[in-house]
């Protein structure tokens, strides 16, 4: 077999025993690193470690990792103008924190047979919103309701690392403006 040393040295193609017995002298692990490899490759290693530091790295990746989410927002076709533009500042919102929106709109009874209301309605928020977002999948009915989704012009990651430099600004402000009034106060006296 072909032995890497511990800090990564070729030692050469060496036998099991001599192998195992390099293993047992630096207190390491003998690690197959390739075994499809003619003739196979091992490594000494510290293997817990290997692991540990292995999945440190894939938590440190998942902790950097935006998720998607598809955010959910359900009106009916006569809404009121003021509900409206409730549910249209949570739709703002949740694209700009990068978020996908499912605008639904629920049909009952005689609604059911005017679904131009319901398209017409989510064209308006289309165009409302048209800034952060845009159409991802186009209005369609689905039995009593009628769907669209729209994601957001900025990825998740952006949104996030915007909203953390925001938050840092005013915490900066909010710690920055307080001490300066009273060393005012002191300059003048």
């Amino acid at each position: 077999m072909r032995l890497v040393g511990p800090s990564g040295e070729q030692v050469g193609i060496v036998p099991l025993a001599k192998a195992l017995e390099l293993a047992q002298e630096y207190d390491l692990d003998l690690v197959e690193v390739a075994a499809n490899a003619r003739p196979p490759v091992c490594k000494l290693m510290d293997y817990g470690k290997f692991k540990y530091e292995s999945a440190m790295k894939a938590r440190e990746a998942r902790k950097n990792q935006a998720h998607t989410v598809i955010k959910e927002m359900k009106l009916r076709p006569k809404i009121d103008p003021h509900d409206y533009d409730t549910k249209k500042g949570h739709v703002v919102r949740f694209l700009k924190q990068g978020d996908k929106v499912k605008i639904t709109i629920m049909f009952r009874g005689r609604e059911q047979s005017r679904p131009e209301l319901g398209f017409r309605l989510l064209q308006r928020l289309a165009e409302d919103v048209q800034d952060l977002g845009f159409i991802e999948s186009n209005p369609k009915q689905d039995g009593r309701n009628m769907i669209m989704v729209l994601g957001p012009h900025k990825k998740k990651t952006e949104a996030m690392a915007e909203a953390r430099e925001a938050q840092a600004a005013r915490k900066a402000e909010r710690q920055g403006v307080a001490p300066a009034e009273p060393a005012e106060e002191h300059a003048e006296a």
